[in-house]
């Protein structure tokens, strides 16, 4: 049969410039991750071992003191939220989600509540917390975060996102600081974050990532922190966790991916994706440069700024026929409204983006037409 699996089961072909996004899938997995993946699935395993020993695996990356394989990182907040209300005691953790007898506020920047698919206090509640916001939607001071820890807190929550706020916001130091003044857990959510080691190093107690995001691994997550806090996320087995587990040869394909990427190629860079950038300029109301990631990652895009009276096409009617076509194209388009969408190079597929830039020019010509 032609075409790729999905287009076997009756699906359309999607070329995905729009990041590694759960809608589309989050990655491609390098060939040799699933390879070690589908091993791991033709054999049995204690796992119990397995899950200390790849563990210690994904700790080498990290430099933590421990890790915790999950199945994706919405379930490393929930279970983080979990392990700091019930600090791994089992009758506490056999009652979870009901938290009302104990500690279980989880502070949290008002300019960090995001909804990344689904919202993130979803997971919090998932874990037993209650959430409590600080500050306003774009500031927030020291004295907010100090004000808001009380007899109830269970632990503070610090994300870090590209969705967030990042602007008026405190810094990671603020929250290192207060966490240690009250002898309190700092969770840090660091879901999509390239940088495998500078969550941990800040001094965050249990910091969340995707498996399946900035590493290419099969659908997973991980927790990595400081030994206590760890084991008290692997206690949740025996509680909520048992709900969001993950399986043996997915654990393994995560191993195998944070090996891959320490000796991947870097993302395109500014230069590379000049040409695209050109021949899209060229093409009547639009124009393309190139911009940084938000968030300041290493990460580089092409914006497309759509000219709506020359076009005679608004940025999301342009943006509607890339994923409408025979293929389906998706852009970047959390800035439809300003007028222009942005292609992210790092999920392009090889020829891809002479594809993309093709379509663009078929709609631009359909439109004068």
């Amino acid at each position: 049969m032609n075409g790729n699996i999905y287009q076997q089961l009756g699906l359309k072909r999607v070329i995905n410039a729009c990041g590694k996004m759960t809608i589309l899938g989050v990655s491609a997995v390098d060939p040799q991750v699933m390879q070690a993946t589908a091993q791991a699935a033709g054999a049995f395993v204690e796992i119990d071992k397995l899950t200390d020993r790849t563990g210690e695996l994904v700790s080498a990356h990290t430099g933590a003191e421990d890790s915790y394989i999950t199945s994706c990182a919405s379930a490393g907040i929930a279970i983080a939220v979990a392990a700091a209300i019930t600090r791994g005691e089992p009758e506490k953790v056999a009652q979870m989600p009901d938290s009302s007898q104990w500690p279980n506020e989880i502070v949290i920047l008002r300019g960090h509540n995001v909804d990344y698919g689904a919202p993130i206090t979803s997971a919090i509640r998932l874990g037993g917390g209650r959430i409590v916001e600080v500050g306003s939607s774009n500031l927030a001071a020291r004295w907010q975060l100090e004000s808001a820890v009380n007899a109830r807190t269970a632990a503070l929550l610090y994300v870090k996102s590209h969705h967030c706020v990042q602007k008026g916001m405190l810094g990671i130091d603020d929250f290192v600081q207060v966490a240690r003044q009250h002898n309190l857990p700092l969770i840090v959510d660091a879901a999509a974050e390239e940088d495998l080691r500078q969550w941990v190093a800040s001094g965050a107690d249990m910091v969340i990532y995707s498996g399946a995001k900035a590493f290419n691994a099969p659908t997973s997550g991980f927790i990595s922190g400081k030994r206590t806090w760890i084991a008290a996320c692997k206690a949740q087995h025996h509680g909520i966790a048992r709900a969001m587990k993950i399986g043996k040869e997915n654990m393994v394909g995560l191993v195998y991916a944070l090996d891959r990427y320490r000796t991947a190629a870097p993302a395109p860079d500014a230069a590379a994706l000049r040409p695209f950038a050109e021949a899209i300029s060229a093409l009547p109301g639009l124009c393309a440069d190139i911009e940084q990631d938000e968030a300041g990652r290493a990460i580089w895009r092409i914006r497309v700024s759509v000219d709506a009276n020359e076009l005679g096409l608004s940025a999301r009617e342009v943006e509607a026929q890339l994923r409408g076509g025979d293929i389906a194209i998706y852009a970047r388009r959390y800035y439809l409204h300003e007028g222009h969408f942005s292609l992210d190079p790092r999920t392009v597929g090889e020829g891809e983006m002479s594809l993309i830039v093709a379509r663009l020019q078929e709609i631009t010509q359909h439109a004068a037409d």
